[in-house]
């Protein structure tokens, strides 16, 4: 009697499943995709779609495809496949720190978005360093990804021409620029410092000063911000700069180092929500009625910005939109649509007892 042919719908018992491949160090010896297919019931083409788009197997063959890959152990050969099709399924994505949730939101829905397309995001920490973004790209483009996301506009000269000569796309994130490397999602740093700037003067600040990180990106937040006090006629700007990344403790530091250069000072914008929730701390140990007496903001809206006393002012970014447009911008280049992605997240001020 003819054996039926297993059909990628056909139900399997993983119990009853042959004894897999005899295993050594690394893995199982001589396990083949075919291998798994057998016990899958299923086509070897469609294990490689489970490996490479998942999105376009049912739910049902996906989940069975995946047990047996589990009860095998079957590692891909990642590097033969892209030998074989010039394809990694890989994306390269560097960001400065994944410390708190600023980055790490924008980070973890971006990897969702290319994983459910068959992607697999390499995440590397340039921790504020542009000479350790450049060696983390050399690094990363050794591994042949098919795009890369970037953190920030302001690269090194030979970091940009490297990646024009690769011609893979790009994505740079969080920031603001009219002259991209190739797509860009982000938001105006020194629209936010001048957004600050207008909610104190809004409130009668005297004195408005900042605390301020020395990375790039705050120090936009800050020319912004000094800028339109500035036009205000207020140019000398108490402040205190600090080195990335903030903290707690840095915050808590600073403002009394501020206030004593500048005991008039009536508000503080902090280049992030730590460094406000830090000098919130201090303010309170110091005695200082916030926000009778000293107005404080920050930047980043984290999800404890409205657990503190006060609850903080803050300047909220969608870093969720910011990693589903950068996936969306690279799957659409990469599926052979050649628009230059560049998209404005905006931010928006949220006004809370601090301030």
């Amino acid at each position: 009697m003819p054996t039926a042919k297993p059909t990628d719908d056909a139900p399997i018992d993983l119990k009853d499943s042959a004894t897999p491949a005899r295993r050594t160090r690394g893995g199982p010896k001589g396990l083949r995709i075919t291998d798994v297919a057998a016990q899958a019931g299923v086509s070897p083409i469609t294990v490689s779609r489970v490996f490479n788009s998942p999105a376009s197997v049912a739910p049902e063959t996906l989940e069975r495809v995946r047990q047996v890959v589990q009860k095998l152990g079957y590692v891909p050969n990642r590097l033969a496949g892209g030998l074989s099709s010039a394809r990694s399924r890989l994306i390269a994505a560097i960001v400065p720190t994944i410390a708190h949730s600023l980055f790490s939101e924008t980070i973890q829905v971006f990897s969702e978005t290319m994983s459910r397309a068959g992607y697999e995001v390499l995440l590397a920490l340039s921790g504020y360093s542009d000479s350790n973004e450049e060696n983390l790209l050399d690094t990363v483009l050794s591994r042949r990804p098919e795009g890369v996301l970037l953190t920030g506009v302001a690269h090194t000269d030979s970091l940009r021409e490297r990646l024009r000569n690769v011609g893979i796309p790009v994505v740079e994130t969080w920031d603001m620029t009219q002259t991209p490397i190739d797509m860009l999602v982000g938001f105006s740093h020194e629209q936010i410092g001048a957004a600050v700037a207008e909610r104190f003067l809004a409130r009668g600040a005297k004195r408005p000063a900042l605390i301020s990180a020395s990375d790039v990106r705050a120090l936009a937040r800050r020319a912004g911000f000094r800028e339109r006090l500035a036009k205000a006629g207020m140019r000398d700007v108490a402040e205190v700069i600090v080195a990335p990344p903030s903290s707690l403790a840095t915050g808590k530091a600073a403002l009394p180092r501020l206030l004593d250069s500048a005991p008039e000072v009536d508000a503080v914008f902090c280049g992030s929500d730590l460094l406000a929730i830090g000098a919130l701390g201090a303010a309170r140990r110091m005695g200082i009625d916030v926000p009778a007496r000293l107005a404080i903001c920050g930047f980043g809206d984290l999800d404890f910005a409205t657990e503190t006393t006060p609850q903080l002012t803050t300047v909220r970014v969608d870093g969720t939109r910011i990693g589903v447009s950068a996936a969306r911008a690279l799957l659409d280049r990469l599926n052979g649509i050649h628009e230059r992605a560049f998209v404005d997240v905006g931010f928006s001020v949220v006004g809370r007892e601090s301030a």
